[in-house]
């Protein structure tokens, strides 16, 4: 794909400094661009980049000064951050833009495709599944039987569901996650084994969900495990039977949400999370990472830190104390011996 500054100032709204005519065919950091890239200035800290890069085109914004001469062609914008990510945006979905049925591939007679359905080779498609249109499903990918997914929906390589869930809108699922397996259900048994129970669930995901590589989410012993509308999960998340996570929370990498939990909308779940089950997380709560929550957290929109988790600020203050421990163990030692003397003269 290649495009001229005129046509990327057009497109963009902005303003053309230089040659018009001088062609890119790829996006690169303007620290590290070369003749045919295409960058931006949005970061006065690389401003020093701007007099030195090999880029062909650099995107700036209008109130750009510029302190030295400039060899690439400038494309004056209101925000040249915004106009990166429409670039941004473009270039994805062109690279994306698949179409049609490949072979080989499996698609039961009775499961219904929209329009503009891309299906890629060893794709597993059951009965009675319904996909909507503009939907992707890359190779290797499994979707069980009564499965249902709504339109511009993107399932890539190996992304595995299992029977009866429902996907919504605009959903993303990357490569090796899983939705629908069973939750952990084992009951005891009197000779110290356990006894699996059934899992007869499913997983309901909302529009605009978006769900990193190898994550799992687990279907709901009875009903249904819920991602609401919006929700940003990350790479390698566990989503343990019936949790419930509301609108446009999000979860960083190698978090655990164990069973029942139910997490409020607008949430910020950091990395290394761990959060009991049958609890609730209020609305727009703040947890850092690596906290272990060990209980319901109540109060809206506060930050909490630790294992367990406590109040950020508490958290904050105890480690300024722990810090001080060897400093205060010096110190008693010290009054120790003070205090042996003492007694001494005493007797």
């Amino acid at each position: 794909m290649q495009f001229t500054a005129q046509q990327l100032g057009l497109l963009l709204n902005g303003t053309v400094e230089g040659d018009p005519s001088v062609p890119v065919n790829q996006l690169a950091k303007i620290e590290e661009a070369k003749s045919g890239s295409l960058s931006f200035l949005a970061n006065p800290k690389y401003e020093q980049y701007l007099y030195t890069t090999g880029a062909s085109i650099v995107i700036v914004n209008n109130d750009q000064v510029l302190s030295e001469p400039v060899e690439a062609t400038l494309i004056r914008v209101e925000n040249a951050y915004s106009a990166i990510t429409i670039l941004l945006e473009m270039y994805n979905t062109l690279k994306l833009d698949k179409s049609g049925i490949e072979q080989p591939s499996f698609i039961h007679p009775s499961a219904q495709l929209g329009k503009n359905v891309y299906v890629g080779a060893f794709a597993y498609i059951g009965p009675n599944v319904k996909i909507g249109d503009n939907t992707k499903i890359y190779p290797h990918t499994y979707i069980a039987d009564d499965v249902m997914i709504g339109d511009n929906v993107t399932f890539f390589a190996g992304v595995k569901v299992y029977f009866d869930c429902k996907i919504g809108n605009n959903v993303i699922i990357h490569s090796g996650t899983i939705i629908g397996a069973d939750g952990f259900g084992f009951a005891p048994v009197g000779d110290g084994t356990y006894s699996k129970i059934s899992q007869i669930g499913n997983v309901v995901i909302e529009d605009d969900v978006e769900i990193g590589s190898n994550t799992t989410i687990d279907r709901a012993t009875m009903g249904s495990t819920i991602i609401r509308k919006g929700v940003k999960l990350d790479n390698l998340i566990q989503v343990a039977h019936n949790v419930e996570i509301m609108a446009n929370t999000v979860v960083a990498a190698q978090s655990g949400i164990s069973g029942s939990t139910k997490i409020g909308e607008n949430c910020i779940i950091g990395g290394q999370v761990g959060i009991v089950g049958h609890i609730s997380i209020a609305k727009g709560s703040q947890i850092q990472a690596q906290s272990g929550v060990s209980r319901t957290l109540a109060d809206e929109g506060k930050r909490w830190m630790g294992s367990p988790a406590m109040p950020y600020s508490n958290h904050m203050r105890s480690q300024i104390v722990i810090s001080r421990l060897p400093e205060l163990e010096k110190k008693v030692n010290e009054l120790e011996k003070i205090i042996a003397e003492l007694k001494k003269d005493v007797h």
